[in-house]
């Protein structure tokens, strides 16, 4: 069996735009460290190899970043290959000219694909670089070819995107490749997907950046057995949550029930909506000094008059009138229950989205 830890988007020394300047500087201190986690990963999880599908700068990166690049590269003491991406594509200043890269990192540097065997694994690697900010197919016309049992891909591209700048890939070209594994990068949220008997998946960031990044974050492992299968593997690295929730009668309480207890650097945005007499989002942000990474946005509306249509000749007025009579029984329970069907019916019919309690 030989095991594979793919990884992609790392997008070092990203300016982090939409961030305060003190944010965006310990975003870009995290990012950093993603390279130290996956030599360190590479280790415990006893990986064979390693394939980084571009990305892992974002433009020209600055000479500690690819030095410490270097260095945990360096460290994982297995051959590492990377398919330059997009963002970080070969050119007179891409970091990937230097000569000073560890001996076990190989860089395809052509924009087609190239293949280098490893006899000690019974493998053979195939990939291809971005010598530009767009790539054609890089993929179409190629077929995996030699006396290896493994054939695996590297390359930065999407699958079903025929007029995409950033090497379409087309399902008949996965199941024509001849590739058992093909590692994918550009796509930062993680996914995968079979044609043929080519497996082929990205990763997605290992980070998020912003609120379009949401969530867990990670990298695969992949196993090459009787086939290729992939196991998730989240990367301890901040994260970002976007939340709606309705106010109710204490907006304190409401964002308190989707905040964690325990000090966190992760990154939320709440959403208050429903009814309310007015929130002080700032109040309530200074209220968690526990997750100093939070946003509230109130976009309650003022409470209305529920009972407003009642006497209506209408199915709108039938119906309250029936709520109203149910908000006046001598029971608490059923009182409430009618209050809450009338303000739910009142949110839809004002167009306010409703989750249910």
């Amino acid at each position: 069996m030989i095991k594979v830890l793919h990884s992609a988007d790392w997008h070092l020394d990203a300016p982090m735009s939409g961030h305060s300047p003190e944010q965006a500087q310990r975003l870009r201190k995290e990012l950093s460290k993603i390279p130290e986690k996956l030599a360190e990963l590479c280790a415990k999880e006893q990986c064979d190899l390693v394939l980084l599908s571009g990305d892992l700068f974002d433009g020209v990166p600055s000479g500690e970043t690819v030095r410490l690049v270097q260095k945990h590269l360096g460290q994982m003491c297995v051959p590492v290959f990377i398919s330059p991406g997009n963002h970080d594509h070969l050119g007179p200043s891409s970091p990937y000219s230097r000569t000073d890269w560890p001996e076990n990192v190989h860089i395809f540097t052509q924009p087609s694909m190239q293949g280098v065997s490893l006899p000690e694994l019974d493998c053979q690697v195939y990939g291809a670089g971005y010598t530009a900010m767009d790539c054609g197919p890089l993929l179409k016309g190629f077929h995996a070819g030699g006396p290896e049992k493994w054939h695996l891909g590297v390359l930065h591209g999407e699958v079903d995107a025929p007029g995409s700048e950033y090497c379409p890939i087309t399902r008949d070209q996965l199941r024509a490749c001849g590739l058992d594994y093909l590692a994918l990068g550009h796509i930062h949220k993680g996914s995968s997907l079979r044609a043929g008997q080519t497996l082929c998946a990205w990763p997605g960031c290992p980070m998020g950046r912003g609120f379009d990044e949401l969530g867990v974050k990670g990298v695969l492992i992949v196993t090459l057995d009787q086939e290729a299968a992939v196991t998730f593997r989240p990367l301890d690295t901040p994260r970002f949550y976007d939340e709606d929730t309705d106010a109710g009668d204490d907006p304190l309480e409401a964002v308190a029930g989707i905040l964690p207890q325990l000090p966190t650097q992760d990154h939320y945005r709440i959403t208050l909506t429903g009814y309310s007499a007015g929130v002080d989002t700032a109040q309530l942000q200074k209220a968690f000094p526990n997750v100093p990474n939070l946003t509230v946005r109130d976009e309650t509306r003022p409470e209305p008059d529920l009972w407003s249509s009642v006497g209506e000749d209408s199915l709108e007025g039938v119906l309250f009138k029936l709520l109203q009579q149910g908000s006046q029984s001598e029971s608490q329970v059923l009182s409430k229950k009618a209050q809450l069907a009338a303000r739910i019916c009142r949110q839809l019919l004002d167009g306010q989205e409703v989750k249910l309690p």
